[in-house]
């Protein structure tokens, strides 16, 4: 199969495909799809939209746009800028194959151009590709939750469960974010950061569905280093046990919440790719506030 061509996106045309690709990966709402003139408004004015082709198929796309830094609300709006990333998509029959990462790499790119050096997204934090993806391979990092951000939302993906988000930041000149895009930092396992004294927060069980559930019990949230489990395939969870869906919801909303006011930074991200029963776990750090 070729490689993908990544290119920005500025015709009435290309936003179109773009928004039937919305509809292939965030399928059965069609409010929720952004209409290509509002793509094309942004791509315009000092936003950014990208696609992916495989030969003339749009098989994965980017959009974000101008926005302020919140947490630094005093000064004025030009020393705050940041790029928001509103939508990564891939098309369901080519995932697997990287085009997110070169995404986000070319996003960043074009960002950069525009003398720009935070980038901010939102993700469901229970999604361990996503996490895989934006904490472990960006090196984005995230101390913000957000609570049922987009309310009830209709979509197949997302609906059942509320839409708590972590908001990431991507700060995409760091050496930080250098190091993992390039591959130069060395991946680390879990026994590393056993071995450096984390501590794992939340213990869990493996039901007769073969389904992690989540158990009652928390570690207290204290030392530098926090281990935090989720589930590696969570469509499933939702797919088989909406009640177990939610509570993994409701479990890991008290962690994190807790946890990042005691100023925790999720800074690193653990999948453990058993063939039967893979485990996925956050890696939690104390005394950083952005690492930017």
């Amino acid at each position: 199969m070729a490689e993908v061509e990544i290119r920005e996106l500025h015709s009435a045309e290309e936003m179109a495909l773009v928004e039937d690709l919305q509809r292939k990966v965030w399928t059965g709402s069609e409010t929720d799809v952004v209409p290509a003139h509002v793509l094309m408004a942004a791509a315009r004015h000092g936003g950014v939209v990208l696609g992916a082709f495989d030969g003339q198929q749009l098989v994965g796309f980017v959009f974000g746009f101008l926005g302020t830094d919140e947490q630094s609300p005093r000064p004025l709006a030009m020393s705050r800028l940041k790029h928001y990333s509103h939508m990564l998509g891939v098309d369901p029959g080519c995932r697997n194959r990287g085009i997110g990462f070169r995404l986000k790499l070319a996003q960043r790119e074009a960002v950069m151009r525009q003398g720009i050096r935070l980038m901010s997204w939102t993700y469901d934090p229970l999604q361990s590709r996503n996490a895989h993806l934006n904490i472990h391979r960006l090196g984005a990092v995230c101390n913000r939750y957000l609570i049922d951000l987009y309310g009830q939302m209709r979509d197949e993906l997302n609906q059942g469960v509320a839409s708590d988000r972590f908001e990431v930041d991507w700060w995409i000149t760091s050496s930080r974010v250098k190091s993992r895009v390039a591959g130069r930092r060395k991946a680390l396992d879990l026994a590393h950061f056993l071995g450096a004294g984390a501590t794992k927060i939340n213990a869990t069980r493996l039901d007769e569905h073969d389904l992690p559930r989540p158990l009652e019990n928390l570690e207290p949230l204290e030392g530098n280093l926090l281990l935090v489990e989720i589930p590696p395939d969570f469509n499933r969870i939702k797919a088989e046990d909406m009640g177990l869906a939610r509570a993994w919801r409701q479990l890991t909303r008290q962690i994190f919440q807790q946890a990042f006011q005691r100023g925790y930074l999720v800074t690193d991200f653990v999948f453990l790719k058993e063939e039967q029963f893979p485990r996925s776990y956050y890696v939690l750090s104390h005394g950083e506030s952005t690492l930017g």
